[in-house]
């Protein structure tokens, strides 16, 4: 099993910027990537992005895309998602998840508990 736990959310003002940290312990070796998902409310689950933790190559989505970076140190076991020029429709709640990669949540089988990013206007 691999236990996440995200970090990093807030409220942020239109413009500004978030990084949000995923750590992962346990048996992290079983999976291939990390990604991150988002929820706004009374909206379906987003991929937000993916990254290898073997190669460090990284998949975004168009929505975020030239806005929002995904990085990892594997010392730490750790993921980031760098945000930029947040934008109100940004707001939701982030989750990372652990899995074989790409942008189907079904195939991530560990996921944090997630945390809120609210962006005010």
């Amino acid at each position: 099993q691999v236990q996440l736990v995200e970090s990093g959310g807030g409220l942020v003002q239109a413009g500004g910027s978030l990084r949000l940290s995923c750590a992962a312990s346990g048996r992290t070796f079983n999976y291939y990537a990390m990604a991150w998902f988002r929820r706004a409310p009374g909206k379906e689950r987003e991929f937000v992005g993916a990254i290898s933790w073997t190669t460090g190559a990284t998949y975004i989505a168009d929505s975020v895309k030239g806005r929002f970076t995904i990085s990892r140190d594997n010392a730490k076991n750790t993921v980031y998602l760098q945000m930029n020029s947040l934008k109100p429709e940004d707001t939701a709640v982030y989750y990372c998840a652990a899995g074989r990669g790409g942008s189907s949540p079904q195939l991530y089988v560990n996921w944090g508990q997630g945390t809120q990013v609210t962006v005010s206007s």
